[in-house]
C-alpha cells in the first residue's frame, strides 16, 4: 500500500512551489543568450484599411539589423484553423503571418523589426513610413450582420462564416406551441481579454551546421505548436525544429495556438544566423493575442403548468474577430451542444452564426464556449421561475436529469455518465442558509442596502483533447520521471502526477520528476486545454506506471527468488508481502536491463467528462451608487475523484474569480470605428482579491463511469458556474426591490444605477 500522506486524494503541497515563490523560476524571458538580438511588431492603428508601407530609411538606422514585411514572408503559409463544422464545410479567410496591402483590426502586424536592442528596434518601428487609407469598419456582431454592414470579407456575404442548426426544430416548434407559458431573455456575453500573468515571449536559435531552429516560447504544449508551425507556416520538415516550454506563467487556452511573432523569429533568425528574442508588452497583449467569449444570444423556454421544460430555442451569435484563430469557430458551436445544462429538454433547436468584425479574433479561454452556454440556460431557468411564480431551486429540481436515467444522452448528443445533481444544490442551499435569507434582506434594507441570493448549476464537458502518451521511467537513483506532453501553466501537474506514482510506489513527491515542454526529450504531446491534462494524461500515468511496477517485480522476483504475484512496492523498494526481505528500487535499477525500467501507456476519453456543480452567491447592492459586494460565496461540485483537495480548491477559487470578474468589471470595448478603448491596465478592469469573497468549496463527487479513475475535470469549473450565479443574485435583488429583471455582464456601478434610476422613474 502506498502511504496515505502522498497518495491519491491527499492535499499534498505543490512541489512546484518552492521554486517560483524563491525566485528560481525559468520563464521564456528569463532566457536571454548573450548574442540575442530583439525583436518588435509593429501594428496597425486601424481598424480596416489599405496601406503601404517603406522601411528603406529604418532599415538604416543604427543597430537594426532585419525589417520584415508582407513582401519578405510570401513563401510562408497563414495561420491555419483547425476546426471544420461535421455536415457543412466552410471556407476560412486567409490569416497572412504579415498581410499583403489590407489590415482589418487595430493591432493587425505589418512589420517586425529586430536590431540590436529593443530600444534601437522602437526606433525603427517609428520610422517606418506607412500610408494608410481607413475603409469602413464594422464592431459587434448585431451590427455586422445588418444590411448594408460594411464587410470584414468579400467572400464572405453579410459577414457570417456559417450558419448552422443544432437539435430538432420541428420538434422544438411542437414544444412552444403547446406550451402553457414561454420565457425569453437576450442577453450579451460581453468579449474579455485574457490578461494571464506572464506575456507572451519566445526565443529563437539557429543553427546553421544543421539547418535547426531552437524555440523556447511559453505555450501551451510544444508538439502542437511545433507542428502548425512547421508543417502549414514555415513549410519544414518538424525534425528541423526543437520547441521548449519553460515555466509558464498562465496561459487559459490563449497559449496555446500559434501566433504570427514565432513564425517571424524563426523566418528572422535563420536569415540572420542568429538568436533572437521577442516579449509582448502588455499593450501587445491587447491587440496581439486573441480574446474571448462575446456571444450576444436570445433564448426561450417552453413550459408546463407545472413548470416542467417542454423544449428550448436558441439563437446564437458568436463573434469571430476579423480573423479565424486556431479554434474560434469551434468555441460557439461546441458551446451550444451544452446549451440544454443539467436539464431533461429533449425538444431542442439552436441556431448558431459565427460572424466577423473587425477586432482582435476570439478563439478558447477558461471554458470556451461551456461558460457561454452555462450563462444562457442559467439566466433563462431564472427567467422561467419568474415567469410562472416558482422558486429558482424548485423549478431546477423539477426538471434535473435524474442519477436513475445515466447515461443519458442530451438533445445535442452529449452522452451524461453519471451525477446528482439535486443533491449538490441542495447541499450548496443548505450551507448558505438558503430559508433565513429573508432576514438578512430586511436587516440589509434597513441599512440602505439591497440584498440578493441566486444559484446557478452547469455542466461541462472535459478531456476531449485526444489520446495523450505518458512515458514513466525509474532512474538509477532509485527516483521516478515522468515524460508527457501536457504542460503546465501553473496548475501543479509535477505534484498530481507524482501522486498517482506514490499511489502504486510509494515514493514521496519530491522523488518524482517531471519533464514536460520539449519536442526533443517527450515523444508526443496534446498539450494542455480543456481540463484534459488529469482526465486522459493523469490515466496514462496510472497505467505506465502500474506497467513499470509490474515490470519491476519480475525483476526483483528474481533476486529475492519469489513469484512476482508475492511481491509489493512501497517506501523505495519492493519487498516480500509480510517479510522483511526487499530489495530497493536503486539497487534494483543497476541490475536491471535499461529497457525494462522505462514504460508507456496512452488514453484517450473519447466521449468526454461531464463535471458538475452548483455557486451560491449572495450580494449587497448600494442603491445610491449601484456598487456590488459579494457577501457569500458558496460551491459544491462534482468532480469524480479528488486527486488533491489542496490543487482542486486552488483551480476552484481561481475559476470563480475569473468569472466574477467578467460578471462586475471585465469588458474589451471597442468604439464605432473599431479602437479599443480599453487597451491597457488603465482602462481594462480586473479583479483584485478585495472584489472577491471567501468561498466555501465542497465536493459531492459521483466517480466518472467512462473514466479509469473516475476523475472527471476541474480546470475550467469555477470560471463557468459563478458568471451566472453572480448576475441571478444580483436580478434577484433589483427584481424584488425594483421590477429589474434584465441586466448585462459586467453589472458595473454604473449600470446597476442606472437601471435602478430607469426603473424608479417609470414607476
Amino acid at each position: 500500500m502506498a502511504p496515505v500522506k502522498f497518495g491519491i486524494g491527499q492535499s499534498v503541497r505543490r512541489q512546484e512551489d518552492d521554486a517560483l515563490i524563491r525566485g528560481k523560476g525559468r520563464y521564456t524571458d528569463d532566457h536571454t543568450p548573450s548574442d540575442a538580438l530583439h525583436a518588435l511588431m509593429l501594428r496597425s492603428p486601424h481598424a480596416h484599411a489599405t496601406y503601404s508601407i517603406d522601411a528603406s530609411r529604418a532599415r538604416g538606422l543604427a543597430g537594426v539589423a532585419l525589417i520584415l514585411t508582407a513582401a519578405d514572408v510570401g513563401d510562408l503559409g497563414g495561420l491555419p484553423c483547425q476546426f471544420s463544422l461535421p455536415d457543412q464545410p466552410f471556407t476560412a479567410p486567409p490569416y497572412p503571418i504579415l498581410p499583403k496591402d489590407e489590415v482589418r483590426h487595430v493591432g493587425d502586424a505589418i512589420a517586425f523589426v529586430v536590431a540590436d536592442t529593443v530600444e534601437h528596434a522602437r526606433d525603427a518601428l517609428e520610422a517606418i513610413e506607412v500610408g494608410w487609407t481607413p475603409l469602413a469598419s464594422v464592431v459587434g456582431v448585431a451590427n455586422s450582420v445588418k444590411d448594408g454592414a460594411p464587410q470584414v470579407w468579400s467572400d464572405h456575404v453579410g459577414n457570417v462564416l456559417f450558419d448552422v442548426s443544432l437539435g430538432d426544430k420541428k420538434a422544438a416548434d411542437a414544444a412552444f406551441a403547446g406550451a402553457h407559458a414561454v420565457a425569453e431573455i437576450s442577453i450579451v456575453n460581453p468579449r474579455v481579454v485574457t490578461n494571464f500573468m506572464e506575456t507572451r515571449a519566445a526565443v529563437c536559435e539557429y543553427d546553421a551546421g544543421r539547418d535547426h531552429l531552437t524555440l523556447t516560447v511559453g505555450s501551451q504544449g510544444s508538439h502542437r505548436l511545433r507542428e502548425i508551425l512547421c508543417r502549414s507556416v514555415l513549410k519544414i520538415p518538424m525534425e528541423k525544429m526543437r520547441v521548449i516550454c519553460p515555466d509558464v506563467g498562465g496561459g487559459f487556452g490563449t497559449k496555446l495556438f500559434p501566433y504570427r511573432e514565432y513564425a517571424l523569429i524563426a523566418v528572422a533568425s535563420k536569415k540572420l544566423h542568429r538568436t533572437i528574442k521577442w516579449t509582448a508588452e502588455r499593450s501587445d497583449h491587447f491587440v496581439g493575442d486573441s480574446q474571448g467569449r462575446d456571444n450576444v444570444t436570445t433564448a426561450r423556454m417552453a413550459l408546463a403548468h407545472d413548470g416542467r421544460f417542454l423544449g428550448m430555442d436558441v439563437d446564437l451569435m458568436g463573434d469571430m474577430g476579423a480573423y479565424l484563430s486556431t479554434f474560434g469557430p469551434d468555441i460557439p458551436y461546441s458551446g451550444a451542444g451544452m446549451l440544454p445544462g443539467l436539464y431533461d429538454i429533449q425538444a431542442f433547436h439552436c441556431r448558431v452564426r459565427a460572424v466577423f468584425t473587425n477586432t482582435v479574433p476570439v478563439d478558447a479561454y477558461r471554458g470556451a464556449g461551456r461558460p457561454e452556454a452555462a450563462y444562457v440556460v442559467e439566466r433563462l431557468v431564472d427567467a422561467a421561475a419568474r415567469k410562472i411564480g416558482m422558486t429558482p431551486d424548485a423549478i431546477r429540481r423539477k426538471n434535473f436529469i435524474s442519477p436513475e436515467a445515466m447515461p443519458y444522452r442530451t438533445a445535442t448528443g452529449k452522452i451524461y455518465d453519471s451525477g446528482d445533481f439535486a443533491t449538490h444544490m441542495k447541499r450548496a442551499i443548505e450551507i448558505a442558509k438558503w430559508q433565513e435569507f429573508p432576514k438578512r434582506a430586511e436587516a440589509a434594507k434597513k441599512r440602505g442596502f439591497v440584498r440578493g441570493i441566486g444559484l446557478a448549476t452547469y455542466v461541462e464537458v472535459c478531456g476531449t483533447m485526444g489520446r495523450e502518451r505518458a512515458d514513466v521511467r525509474l532512474d538509477a537513483n532509485g527516483d521516478v520521471t515522468v515524460l508527457i506532453g501536457t504542460q503546465s501553466t501553473g496548475q501543479g501537474h509535477a505534484t498530481a502526477y507524482a501522486q498517482i506514482i506514490a499511489d502504486q510506489f510509494g515514493i514521496p513527491p519530491e522523488r518524482v520528476h517531471l519533464m514536460q515542454g520539449d519536442t526533443d526529450v517527450v515523444a508526443t504531446g496534446l498539450g494542455t486545454g480543456g481540463s484534459s491534462s488529469i482526465p486522459s494524461g493523469g490515466v496514462s500515468v496510472e497505467r505506465a506506471t502500474r506497467k513499470l511496477g509490474a515490470q519491476l517485480r519480475e525483476i526483483a522476483s528474481e533476486a529475492l527468488e519469489t513469484s512476482a504475484a508475492d511481491l509489493e512496492i512501497s517506501d523505495g523498494s519492493i519487498r516480500i508481502a509480510g517479510t522483511d526481505r526487499s530489495v530497493s528500487l536503486t539497487d534494483l535499477a543497476k541490475r536491471a536491463d535499461p529497457s525494462k525500467l522505462t514504460a508507456d501507456e496512452s488514453f484517450s476519453s473519447a466521449d468526454g467528462t461531464y463535471p458538475n456543480g452548483t455557486h451560491l452567491v449572495e450580494v449587497e447592492i448600494d442603491p445610491a451608487t449601484g456598487k456590488i459586494e459579494l457577501v457569500n460565496y458558496v460551491v459544491v461540485d462534482d468532480f469524480g475523484v479528488t486527486l488533491n483537495p489542496l490543487l482542486l480548491a486552488g483551480q476552484v477559487h481561481g475559476g470563480t474569480m475569473q468569472g466574477i470578474g467578467q460578471a462586475l468589471m471585465e469588458h474589451a470595448v471597442y468604439s464605432e470605428d473599431g479602437q479599443l478603448v480599453t487597451g491597457t491596465l488603465m482602462d481594462y478592469a480586473l479583479p483584485r482579491a478585495a472584489d472577491g469573497v471567501s468561498i466555501t468549496f465542497e465536493t459531492h463527487n459521483v466517480p466518472c463511469a467512462t473514466n479509469p479513475l473516475g476523475i472527471k475535470g476541474a480546470g475550467e469549473a469555477g470560471a463557468i458556474g459563478s458568471c451566472p450565479a453572480v448576475v441571478n443574485a444580483i436580478i434577484d435583488g433589483l427584481w424584488r426591490e425594483y421590477g429589474i429583471d434584465h441586466i448585462d455582464m459586467p453589472t458595473t456601478p454604473e449600470r446597476v444605477w442606472t437601471a435602478i434610476q430607469n426603473a424608479q422613474r417609470s414607476r
